[in-house]
């Protein structure tokens, strides 16, 4: 995959103003939070009714149940971690989703990762469902990820070693999948963004693809797994 300067700088601009957003949606109070994934929700949800219309038209209904799971579940269960991160964090503020943020964090950073590494060294593709994704930029993403989490984490003493591990590597893998599986529907709509709200990105589902796959796994290790 050849570096493309002029995409990665409105990549980047889009970026920094989809940053700001979303922080002030998920650190301003447990509202910000709710509106800010009810927002998600329905976005995702009018993107994929869009392209099962366009795969599908005459039976898009038989897709809803698989929306429901897709789309719903995971962001309700975002929402569950935002509640019981409390429980993870020792902080003066009265709302921190500590969790929410680490798999949205760790998703930003292998996203952007992935995205570098693959520019400059890509060379084995990884799926001819999403042809200029790569090997290398899969796993330098996924290993940097990790590291740049596990990193970040030192601060939350309530996170031990092997939770500031897992969960990024938990967001890194699944959230390829994500991205994947989004990539398929897209193949299958004939489209190549499901959105343009976001230039440079596309729509909500191309934004919040990896969150979609990788939150319920998030979710299962934090509600069986993880220690308090």
């Amino acid at each position: 995959m050849v570096f493309n300067q002029q995409a990665f700088k409105i990549r980047a601009l889009t970026s920094i103003v989809f940053v700001v957003i979303m922080l002030i949606g998920l650190l301003w109070s447990q509202w910000s939070f709710i509106i800010l994934f009810t927002i998600i929700h329905f976005g995702c949800w009018y993107e994929f009714v869009k392209l099962i219309k366009k795969i599908n038209p005459e039976k898009f209904a038989y897709y809803l149940p698989f929306a429901f799971i897709y789309i719903t579940m995971p962001v309700l269960m975002m929402i569950h971690l935002s509640y019981i991160s409390s429980s993870y964090h020792i902080s003066l503020h009265n709302f921190f989703p500590v969790i929410p943020c680490t798999i949205i964090f760790s998703i930003w950073i292998n996203d952007t990762m992935a995205y570098i590494v693959g520019s400059f060294i890509g060379k084995t593709q990884l799926s001819i469902i999403s042809p200029k994704k790569t090997w290398e930029g899969t796993l330098g993403g996924a290993i940097l990820c990790i590291v740049i989490m596990a990193a970040f984490g030192l601060w939350n003493k309530s996170y031990s070693t092997a939770d500031r591990i897992i969960i990024p590597a938990i967001c890194a893998a699944f959230g390829t999948l994500g991205d994947l599986l989004e990539s398929k529907l897209k193949r299958m709509a004939h489209v190549k963004d499901s959105g343009t709200i976001m230039p440079g990105h596309g729509g909500f589902l191309d934004r919040f693809d990896s969150l979609l796959i990788a939150t319920p796994f998030v979710w299962l290790y934090v509600y069986f797994f993880m220690q308090q």
